[in-house]
């Protein structure tokens, strides 16, 4: 964990084991994904696009992060919020385009605070919320032995 100021952020060490353990739930269920890891002011800190992932993803997955670093929200969830009559509806159209309304984005905290965000895409919504959440739990298995 790195401290800039009074900021918490991900450390470069802590996205690169993130993206680990959503590659490694990516390569069980087989689908190639783009993973993009951000700091605590919603900064690009990691990103891998596995062999065969689409190119058409990777800016996805890194608004994805984005999204659920902004918002402090997970992407799936702020999907539902976002929908016609709901609170949010038409967010998707706001910040020149970068907010993602699927699955796929998960912020990552340290006691309670966001310090960051996955965004996964490649796969379907089910896929991706999968393997971000694994390296949402990648963050918090180190986060917790801390």
């Amino acid at each position: 964990m790195q401290t800039h100021g009074t900021v918490l952020s991900v450390s470069l060490e802590e996205a690169r084991r993130v993206i680990a353990g959503a590659e490694q739930k990516a390569k069980q269920i087989n689908q190639p994904s783009n993973i993009a890891v951000v700091d605590a002011g919603a900064n690009l800190v990691a990103f891998e696009r596995m062999d065969g992932a689409w190119l058409g993803s990777i800016d996805i997955a890194q608004n994805k992060a984005f999204t659920a670093r902004a918002f402090d929200i997970e992407t799936q969830k702020l999907a539902d919020l976002s929908q016609p009559k709901e609170q949010f509806f038409g967010i998707q159209n706001s910040n020149h385009g970068r907010v993602m309304i699927f699955a796929g984005g998960i912020p990552l905290k340290r006691d309670g605070v966001v310090v960051g965000a996955i965004g996964v895409s490649g796969g379907m919504g089910e896929q991706d919320q999968a393997v971000a959440e694994a390296g949402a739990k990648a963050f918090d298995l180190k986060a917790k032995a801390a």
